[in-house]
């Protein structure tokens, strides 16, 4: 019996044998299988022959999950109504569509979950005709598929106006205290008294959902970048039901955002958030795609949260697919490898690398030590010799190339420029006045936790002692304590940080950084500032509106030099650095797109 087991396995193995050989072509094979089959109670040997076509099995199946970092510190949130962080809204890109979508490479306006849109007459009313095929998806931990999210009658949930309308008061609501509506407060009619307070009626923001697909905006000025706001992730449609629940939905509230809870509708979904560690986003199947936001082709991506240094060492180690962000302190030595410097990338970035200052801080209260500490700062040779990455010196803040924003061939001695016999003249006559010595001024400046941004600011650091004779001390902190605390009653007297374009116009830098209210100019509940960078001035808020009203192009960019004149010379609030570029290191199978916005669109990447 033994013998006849041992034949009889034999032939099963050679039949499997076969079979796998036939899988490797599609034509026909014939093949003998024998079988064990029970007839009248026995146990007998069957053969019989049989024709079969197998289909080759793919070789070289393309990697379907890349690697990239958001930099040092945890994501601070996901939820679209409390995002103002670079790392939130990168994954917020991903996850959800705004009315309208920033083209990440030409900086247009083109179609999101609107698929077209009407313009009133005095370009203050915009109706917007939503698409009516995206349903709202998670993922289910227990299938390990996304799925979508069913309402109390056992039916899809479809993105409506309805939840773009939520999404929009809900970001105003004063409970939940978004630190970016300020945007919408300074675009949308009726927004600002229902921010702020002075309204409870949410019906007087001028935001509609006037069917299930349709959604109206009414602005208060019919400016181009109208559109752009409409867009933003603040404006994003959001589920009432998993924040608020509802008949059949438990309320998660500020917990909504979690690994399990997440709900979204974009081109990916959250997976996993693991705090301090990483972000795993995935392919939504459900997401039908546009011309403007495909369907991914990339399964999964891994967004790790790692110091720019390590990040870059996982890179050369072959665990990342791309680096976002190339060490200072490697530049050097990737230029010169004859790998690394092909897979080297550097262009321009709408954004600028800022110090700012606490004006009513102690020594920073006056505007002669500010202006000293801006004059001091040898920027070009920052850039030589501690950036290295083409950057442009800046000499105010908002970005040339955005519209509105002065050229340096119009405006060659506009705003800031290093010139350290003026600082050290300007610094003597602070410190005679008051009666004090260059060890008497203890200043301190604060910046998140990175290898990177402490190497710049060592120099900087190095440039004031050598300039102006003062030991200015660096002190860092992690990235989601960092942000609240330099907008808190307790912002330090300096304080560095980055403002990358929301949307490619002069306005999204001067008014909504430093006019009062806005992103690093807080307000608190009696309509004073006081965090940031704690300052209010008449007449850079007059010209900030002015210059966004005003319709003729020429006037604006003349509007804008004045403002900018205004803010880092005459009254010297922030310290403007460099004007971005944006170097990357990506690995030859990726295939990708090239963000002028600070912002990847990874569902257009796709692995060779």
């Amino acid at each position: 019996m033994k013998s006849k087991i041992s034949t009889l396995i034999s032939l099963l193995i050679l039949a499997s044998m076969l079979l796998s050989a036939c899988a490797q072509t599609v034509e026909p094979q014939t093949i003998v299988v024998t079988q064990v089959v029970e007839k009248e109670g026995k146990t007998v040997i069957e053969t019989r022959v049989v024709e079969v076509i197998a289909t080759p099995e793919p070789q070289d199946q393309p990697v379907k999950s890349i690697t990239l970092s958001l930099g040092p510190g945890d994501v601070p949130t996901l939820d679209p109504g409390l995002a103002e962080d670079t790392s939130s809204i990168q994954i917020l890109e991903e996850t959800f569509v705004g009315l309208t979508r920033l083209n990440e490479e030409t900086i247009k306006v083109e179609p999101g979950m609107a698929e077209s849109w009407d313009i009133s007459a005095d370009g203050l009313v915009y109706t917007f005709h939503l698409r009516q095929d995206v349903p709202w998806v998670k993922f289910d931990a227990v299938s390990g598929q996304v799925v979508k999210v069913q309402n109390c009658e056992g039916a899809d949930r479809m993105v409506t106006a309805y939840d773009f309308e939520y999404g929009v008061l809900r970001t105003l609501t004063p409970a939940t205290a978004s630190p970016y509506a300020f945007v919408l407060d300074n675009a949308i009619e009726g927004a600002l008294a229902f921010n702020s307070g002075e309204t409870e009626d949410p019906s007087t923001v001028a935001v509609k959902a006037l069917d299930e697909w349709t959604f109206e905006m009414k602005f208060l000025y019919p400016v181009a970048y109208n559109p752009n706001i409409a867009g933003l992730w603040i404006a994003n449609a959001q589920p009432q039901w998993i924040i608020e629940g509802d008949d059949c939905t438990e309320g998660r509230g500020e917990r909504w955002t979690e690994t399990g809870l997440f709900q979204s509708y974009g081109p990916y979904t959250m997976k996993e958030w693991i705090h301090d560690s990483y972000v795993t986003i995935i392919k939504n199947p459900y997401w039908p795609g546009s011309e403007s936001v495909p369907q991914p082709q990339i399964d999964e991506v891994v967004w790790m949260m790692l110091d720019d240094a390590v990040a870059f060492a996982e890179y050369e180690s072959g665990n990342m697919d791309v680096a976002l962000r190339v060490p200072v302190t490697d530049m050097d030595r990737i230029k010169a490898d004859p790998v690394l410097s092909q897979e080297l990338t550097n262009q321009p970035d709408l954004g600028t690398y800022f110090l700012g200052f606490n004006t009513k801080a102690k020594f920073v209260d006056d505007v002669r030590v500010r202006r000293a500490l801006s004059m001091a700062v040898d920027r070009q040779s920052l850039i030589d010799n501690v950036t290295k990455q083409n950057q442009e010196p800046a000499q105010w803040f908002c970005r040339p190339g955005l519209v509105a924003c002065p050229l340096l061939k119009d405006y060659p001695d506009l705003g800031v420029k290093y010139n350290p016999d003026l600082a050290r003249q300007v610094l003597e006559e602070y410190l005679k006045e008051k009666g004090l010595t260059r060890a008497e001024v203890d200043i301190t400046l604060y910046y998140n936790t990175s290898t990177q941004h402490q190497r710049i600011l060592e120099a900087i650091q190095q440039m004031w002692k050598d300039v102006l004779g003062l030991e200015v001390k660096l002190q860092s902190m992690d990235w989601k304590a960092y942000l609240p605390y330099i907008k808190s009653l307790d912002t330090p007297q300096m304080f560095r940080l980055t403002w990358g374009q929301d949307y490619p116009d002069a306005n999204n830098f001067a008014r909504e950084n430093f006019a009062a209210g806005g992103n690093n100019n807080p307000l608190d509940d009696t309509g004073n500032v006081f965090g940031g960078v704690n300052w209010y001035n008449e007449k850079f808020e007059e010209l900030t509106v002015l210059a966004a009203q005003e319709m003729d192009p020429q006037k604006r960019i003349e509007l804008y030099a004045q403002i900018e004149q205004l803010l880092v010379w005459d009254e010297a609030v922030i310290i403007p650095l460099y004007w971005f570029t944006r170097t990357n290191c990506t690995r030859p199978h990726v295939v990708r797109t090239y963000s002028n916005t600070g912002h990847e669109h990874v569902e257009k990447w796709y692995i060779r």
